[in-house]
């Protein structure tokens, strides 16, 4: 009887292996609808927390709600199939994102709206004050997009710093996820249990490879819980219940389907002229900087879970130069918020093992459906939130570790990687947090000086754990030993070099380069 083999490390992976329909391999077509379908639910739930947030407190109402939520939903329709089709290319879902709520209800919380007697009235004077601020915003990423500043930032990245960068990305969401499904624990548990129990073992214990479990857990996990939780309301289980409670746990309270037309179309300048303040222009500018780093994070996850090699510096650019046309768009129809990767989606392609670029446009499609015949898609938003993020639960664990994954191509052994990384991520989930329980407490956060404009900058930029981690983690990884040989080799550069040009690789060619017919108008850098 021979020996038997000793274990060996396992090898590095530059693509992602498990991944059954990659980037460039779409799936048959029943697949391709009911992955698609499920992505536009998935990202519909922080669209409606983020309404839900902002609307009432800018003096609007049910229909006020309903047609801000269906604006947003339009425009990530049109921004994700901008993503695919012109930027990074990734199966990407482009959404709303809570980097802008801060300044944003620094807007409506302005001395000059409190005067409005009318709430309709100081509705529509905050959301054109908020759509300026978002146009000045969107020139930053712009600027910092399509004239290859961030291209020299990405060219500087190495696996010590990306590893905490993305896992911040979705880690630093951790502060709502678990109490936003224990605002209704008996609907939000049952929906993390049921969606963990259908993916991650009921095609192990019971058939294997079934299309139900592993492409469609999430559907089912909804139409489930939705169903328990109507029979919960329709039985009167929360008659006696406080006004929190019903309105996050009854299935007829969002109060959407109400306010929400059969058919109409948002467009540019539906709200009125926006109004430019220079002060929230600026604030507004902090939070497309923390949207643009949340983003990059989130862009080399979708990266990994779809299958495909690291992205060239030109391939970020182009990504976040369509990002700030993104949120011109938002800024332009009156979101009231601005637009990045969807951190959630991302998590989502490893759950199905679907990385396919048609799903994403598939799932864009239903978007702008849903938007247009708002009555239908306002249906599917009254879904209770708790519900949304118990899924949202699973799907940003995967999102991590998509970070935890680029460990593997440096040198995990070395005490200095190992401090930077450790470092980078105790500090990106402490001082935000610090930030927030100091809002908590007093009302404002801990920069409180008489210029507002400031504070909010200041507040934006620290209370994001992916800025303030992958800001620690490229200071002290570019300004400890950078220039020895064996520091060098341990921060693995040499892997993530290779793609600095897409045409210097036959795989980041055939990933990110643009249709022929596309790539005579709109040239890589």
């Amino acid at each position: 009887m021979g020996k038997e083999d000793e274990f060996v490390p396992y090898p590095v992976k530059e693509q992602l292996p498990g991944i059954d329909y990659c980037i460039t391999s779409p799936p048959p077509w029943h697949t391709t609808m009911l992955v698609g379908f499920q992505h536009y639910v998935i990202m519909l739930g922080t669209i409606v927390l983020i309404a839900t947030i902002l609307v009432p407190q800018m003096g609007g109402g049910y229909e006020e709600k309903a047609r801000v939520i269906q604006s947003m939903l339009f425009v990530a329709g049109i921004n994700t199939l901008l993503q695919v089709y012109f930027g990074t290319r990734l199966p990407v879902v482009i959404g709303g994102s809570f980097a802008y709520l801060i300044p944003t209800l620094s807007i409506i919380l302005s001395r000059r709206y409190t005067y409005f007697i009318d709430p309709y009235e100081r509705f529509i004077y905050t959301m054109r004050a908020i759509q300026g601020a978002m146009i000045c915003a969107s020139i930053f990423q712009l600027v910092v997009g399509y004239f290859g500043l961030w291209g020299v930032c990405i060219r500087f990245l190495s696996p010590v710093i990306a590893a905490p960068w993305v896992a911040l990305s979705a880690l630093g969401l951790y502060y709502i996820a678990f109490p936003a499904l224990a605002n209704c624990v008996e609907i939000g548990l049952p929906a993390l249990i049921i969606l963990v129990l259908l993916f991650m073992y009921a095609p192990y214990g019971l058939n294997s490879g079934s299309f139900i479990f592993s492409r469609c857990a999430v559907l089912v996990t909804i139409i489930i819980v939705w169903i328990y939780a109507h029979i919960l309301t329709a039985a009167g289980a929360y008659n006696e219940r406080p006004p929190e409670t019903q309105y996050s746990c009854r299935t007829d309270r969002a109060g959407i389907i109400w306010g929400s037309p059969w058919v109409r179309i948002p467009y540019p300048l539906q709200w009125g002229r926006p109004y430019f303040y220079a002060g929230d222009a600026f604030a507004m500018i902090a939070a497309s900087f923390v949207s643009l780093i949340e983003s990059t994070g989130t862009f080399i996850a979708v990266q990994r879970f779809c299958s495909a090699t690291f992205m060239p510096p030109s391939i970020f650019s182009r990504g976040i130069g369509w990002q700030g046309i993104a949120i011109m768009l938002d800024g332009l129809v009156g979101t009231a918020n601005g637009s990045a990767a969807s951190v959630e989606n991302s998590g989502f392609l490893a759950v199905t093992r679907v990385g396919s670029r048609r799903v994403i446009k598939i799932s864009a499609c239903f978007m702008i459906f849903f938007s247009i015949f708002a009555k239908f898609g306002a249906v599917i938003a009254s879904i209770p939130i708790p519900l949304f993020f118990g899924i949202y639960c699973v799907l940003y664990a995967y999102a991590a570790s998509a970070g935890i994954g680029l460990l593997q191509f440096c040198n995990i052994n070395s005490l200095r990687n190992k401090f930077i990384i450790g470092f980078a991520l105790i500090m990106g989930l402490s001082i935000p947090q610090f930030f927030r329980e100091y809002f908590i407490e007093s009302g404002y956060g801990p920069m409180h000086t008489h210029s507002r404009t400031f504070n909010d900058i200041v507040n934006v930029i620290f209370s994001s754990s992916a800025t303030v981690g992958a800001i620690i983690a490229y200071l002290l990884d570019w300004s400890h030993c950078y220039w020895d040989d064996t520091v060098r080799k341990d921060r693995g550069l040499h892997w993530f070099y290779k793609f600095r040009s897409y045409s210097s690789d036959a795989r980041c060619e055939e990933f990110y380069a643009l249709p022929y017919s596309l790539s005579k108008y709109f040239p890589s850098y």
